[in-house]
């Protein structure tokens, strides 16, 4: 049986961490420290962790503490839990001992997981999952991603679309009206995006400043897209590149006054080409939960039978938890 060895992160790791983030199994954007550095500091109570064998690093777990004695995993990002090579199952019930036992002597009593969904793997593996279903954790939630698998797509991805979808962005391109331009315009596509959410009564997640920082930090790893009639911008999909195999729509945004032109058929067009295009097997559209339930699992239909016109299908992304004694 392996000694692991459990240690906070600090600075002097921060190359070791990134290093390993990308060469590992599961990992995504939202794991790596350069990620982390948007945030201003101190906003977030951060307590990431590596975790090593005879100086060996075998995995890291982003995360922090939310309240007193609370563990969440991610903590200002979009996905957590352990990134880890393709390790064994027995080595992963070691893993996640050694966490735990870290966890009781830190007075860590409430654990919250929440992986991304199991396309992001680059070898599909859920030992890390069982190992923690093991050792007492069970899920707490589960919202659906939409995802497109271009895998066996051929040349030409609208092909792959639905007929509405194919009949419209042919119209669409016909009468060429609308410019979809791949850019760096977010002084025109951030308020559209806050018209949005306000129509909802929320705010994006991430503000203006939150935006440009990212792109400073890591500008390879947001993908603009903007819909314009004319001169006139009325709607944008900003993507994430989570990680080698994986584009997520992260933001799309849409000026309503404009619906009638459909510009989110001929942009999610243009956002799944470009993703076909560079070599990702899968594009994730996002969550389709409906924000105004109380049950915050109850699907959104209309969203997920509208990305169902892009040859989306549902796959899980999971929260496990323990309460520890």
């Amino acid at each position: 049986m392996a000694h692991i060895e459990v240690i906070p992160y600090e600075e002097k790791y921060r190359e070791q961490w990134d290093k390993f983030v990308l060469s590992s199994n599961n990992g995504t954007m939202f794991h790596l420290q350069r990620f982390f550095d948007y945030h201003a500091p101190g906003k977030f109570k951060f307590r990431h962790l590596l975790f090593f064998i005879e100086n060996r690093l075998i995995a890291v777990l982003p995360g922090g503490i939310t309240a007193p004695g609370v563990y969440e995993s991610p903590v200002g990002g979009s996905y957590g839990n352990f990134a880890l090579h393709d390790l064994s199952f027995a080595l992963c019930l070691e893993l996640v001992d050694a966490f735990l036992d870290y966890c009781q002597a830190h007075g860590i009593n409430d654990v919250s997981l929440t992986a991304a969904p199991i396309i992001y793997q680059k070898k599909f593996s859920q030992d890390i999952d069982y190992a923690l279903l093991w050792r007492g954790f069970a899920y707490d939630c589960h919202y659906i991603s939409s995802v497109i698998d271009m895998r066996d797509y051929g040349g030409s991805v609208l092909e792959n679309f639905d007929k509405t979808t194919r009949s419209t962005v042919r119209k669409i391109r016909r009468a060429g009206l609308l410019r979809i331009e791949h850019n760096e315009d977010y002084e025109s596509s951030y308020p559209i995006l806050i018209k949005n959410k306000q129509k909802h009564n929320a705010k994006p997640t991430h503000s203006y400043e939150d935006l440009m920082r990212l792109k400073e930090l890591m500008p390879e790893r947001l993908q603009l897209f903007n819909a314009y009639l004319g001169e006139t911008p009325i709607a944008g999909s900003l993507n994430f590149v989570a990680n080698a195999r994986v584009l997520l729509v992260f933001y799309n945004m849409l000026l309503y006054e404009y619906d009638e032109h459909h510009p989110m058929y001929v942009l999610t067009n243009e956002v799944v080409s470009w993703a076909h295009k560079n070599g990702f097997s899968y594009v994730d559209i996002g969550i389709s939960q409906d924000t105004k339930a109380v049950n915050p699992m109850t699907p959104s239909m209309s969203l997920i039978e509208f990305k169902e016109h892009f040859d989306t299908r549902c796959v899980l992304r999971s929260t496990l938890r323990k309460r520890l004694q």
